[in-house]
């Protein structure tokens, strides 16, 4: 009888394969240098010996690589092993399983022969085993094994007695043999192969800081340049930046061009909006020619990697009015019933200076095609770090694939979607390829917000596909919180944001705590979205060396370079936010206590999860306070502390398990 097809079991069941999005639909993420564990629930009926496999390859042409998975947990059948991921890509792993007639043989031939049972016929099932194995051997041509099993073939006519004979069968040669050479035409595989897509480092663990180039000179009458830019890598990597992350740096067109606080029309001079993009001077593949040229663009990112910054440019799909493809390629966008082109709208809200592509259509391939070449452009001149904006009002199937292009070109590219939309569109924009993401953080202010959001994110498993990048402001969102909690405000929000997730963010002049907002809005009054702005970057009430130490802090503890291992803890004030994260070897625990309300001092009384310090109830453990520099010895879980906004909203608490050594005194 043929097997039948129609059958949805396998002879070995192989589920719950795991790590998994949507049951493999999309792959999880990792990162260089990491380990990959997988688990899954191997069995079939009766007590046959299972094999069971990790299977794993970094290239879906070449073969696999194999690991021996063990069994974790003998009730559930659970199956786990854990590989290292040594390459950028997209990987594939899948599990294999077979019954391994030589090992079940052997299982029960020592129970009889211990027994003292007759096991005769052991002996010549045995056999006809080991000379399967045999002529597997003679195939492949494996001549140190054959050595071996002739060997074994000797002492086997050696044996004066079947138990002689079985004992042969059972020794560490004969098994060692039989493991190397199994019989795995019974194998089952879990299909299709799972998939882990390894980027770099920085698309987990890096501090971002966001600039208008523009803005970055001295003179309020003229544009920055990239030279003013280079000028500022010194004090921005200082502060202990990775990604230095520019605004859209190309030509601004001129017709329709908004001036100060969005105003329209705008006056005779206006610099406009950077995401107006496209003029005569070119497009998305050009630079705004006040800002300098292409080349003066590439020493500016060799100078920002000399001073280990890496560079990400903003990328907008998104036109003016002006912008050389409305000309070459009409059919790229959407006219309207007068002939007029439509612009951007979110009614009420008008976006006069800007146009929409439409990425459906006859047009479609051309116009993907292209958006993939600028992608490509910038790849080569030396960037690898996207933020794209407003991924979410385009289509989620463009961005799987031009994620997946640009990937296979460049693996180490990174992609951060400013994903400010409904929870399931940005969870998708990761799924189908987004290294990174913007979140709710931003407007999460209350202890409860915060841990709800944060348990989302970080502790299920939303985060094997999604990174939260936590910005603590853009240049379209000032929250309310900043604007009316002032300096404190700015201080415990950069202390969340740095340490809640091993990824975030600001937008420059935060440094300043910089919180003039729009009459009843949460938008920047004077916005650089419009004018050039001009600062005194160390104007009296910066928080820089707050920003300073939380990065100093966050790169010399290793528990902050991850995302998984937050966990929240008791405070018995609802102002007082108390939580850790511990490096997978536990060799690294912070422990983090961070006043909410911005007005008020709090105390609280923490609760230290002892039993996951590894400690007693009793136990004692050394405290250092990284932020205020003092040291202590603590005993037993609880513990209180005193946070005023204004000064120390926040205790950063590095925490050794205390283990004295007690000297004998020689002379004693």
């Amino acid at each position: 009888m043929t097997f039948d097809p129609s059958l949805r079991s396998r002879p070995i069941v192989i589920e719950n394969t795991r790590p998994s999005v949507d049951c493999g639909r999309w792959p999880v993420k990792r990162e260089l240098g990491d380990h990959l564990t997988v688990e899954a629930d191997v069995f079939k009926e009766g007590h046959g010996v299972l094999r069971v496999l990790l299977r794993l390859r970094d290239n879906p042409h070449e073969g696999w690589s194999e690991r021996p998975m063990r069994l974790v947990n003998t009730g559930l059948d659970r199956w786990q092993a854990t590989v290292p991921l040594g390459s950028l890509g997209r990987w594939q792993y899948t599990v294999a399983a077979w019954e391994d007639p030589f090992a079940s043989w052997a299982k029960d031939a020592a129970k009889k022969l211990d027994a003292g049972q007759d096991v005769a016929l052991e002996a010549v099932e045995a056999r006809r085993l080991f000379d399967a194995a045999l002529l597997r051997m003679e195939a492949e041509g494996a001549e140190a094994d054959l050595i071996l099993a002739r060997s074994l073939v000797t002492r086997l006519t050696q044996a004066k007695t079947d138990a002689g004979k079985v004992e042969v069968f059972l020794s560490p040669e004969a098994a060692g043999l039989m493991e190397r050479w199994p019989d795995r035409s019974g194998q089952v595989v879990h299909e299709p192969p799972l998939e882990v897509v390894v980027e770099p480092l920085n698309a987990r663990y890096a501090a971002w800081y966001e600039i208008f180039p523009r803005s970055q000179g001295s003179d309020p009458g003229r544009s920055g340049t990239f030279d003013d830019c280079i000028a500022r890598l010194p004090e921005i990597a200082a502060m202990g930046f990775d990604v230095l992350y520019l605004v859209p740096i190309h030509p601004i067109g001129e017709t329709f061009r908004k001036g100060p606080n969005n105003s329209f029309p705008a006056e005779e001079g206006a610099p406009g909006s950077p995401y107006a993009i496209g003029s005569r001077h070119g497009g998305h593949k050009a630079v705004h020619p006040e800002l300098g040229t292409i080349e003066d663009f590439r020493r500016l990112v060799a100078e920002a990697e000399k001073h280990g910054l890496a560079l990400a440019l903003d990328i907008a799909i998104q036109c003016s009015r002006d912008h050389p493809w409305i000309d070459e390629h009409p059919e790229w966008f959407e006219f309207r019933p007068d002939g007029s082109i439509r612009y951007a709208e979110n009614p009420p809200k008008k976006y006069q200076d800007i146009v929409n592509v439409t990425f459906y259509g006859e047009h479609r391939e051309a116009l993907w095609n292209e958006l993939l070449s600028m992608f490509v452009y910038w790849c080569e001149q030396g960037v690898r770090i996207f933020r794209v904006d407003n991924p979410h009002t385009k289509p989620v199937p463009f961005w799987e694939w031009v994620i997946r292009e640009v990937k296979e070109r460049y693996p180490d590219a990174v992609f951060l979607a400013e994903a400010f939309t409904r929870p399931p569109m940005l969870k998708m924009l990761a799924k189908v390829g987004f290294s990174q993401s913007y979140t709710y953080f931003t407007w999460r202010n209350l202890k409860w917000e915060l841990t709800d959001y944060l348990t989302d994110l970080v502790m299920t498993d939303t985060a094997e596909y999604l990174r939260p990048n936590l910005f603590t402001n853009t240049p379209d969102i000032l929250p309310e919180y900043l604007q009316r909690g002032g300096r404190p405000a700015f201080m415990i929000r950069a202390v969340l944001a740095a340490t809640l997730s091993s990824v975030y963010g600001i937008y420059s002049g935060y440094e300043l705590c910089e919180n003039a907002a729009l009459p009843g809005r949460e938008e920047y009054l004077d916005s650089e979205k419009y004018e050039i702005r001009v600062r005194d970057w160390d104007q009296p009430g910066n928080i820089k060396d707050l920003i300073t130490a939380l990065n100093r802090i966050r790169r010399d503890n290793a528990a902050l370079h991850e995302l998984r291992n937050l966990r929240f803890h008791e405070a018995d004030d609802e102002n007082v936010l108390f939580y850790s994260k511990v490096s997978f070897d536990g060799s690294n625990m912070v422990f983090v206590a961070v006043n909410l309300d911005p007005f008020e001092t709090h105390e609280a009384v923490l609760e230290f999860p002892l039993d996951r310090m590894g400690l007693p109830e009793d136990g004692s453990f050394a405290v250092e306070d990284l932020l205020a520099g003092s040291r202590r010895l603590w005993r037993g879980a609880h513990h209180g502390v005193r946070l005023d906004p204004a000064v120390n909203p926040a205790a950063i608490l590095r925490v050794t398990p205390w283990k004295p050594v007690f000297f004998r005194d020689p002379y004693y």
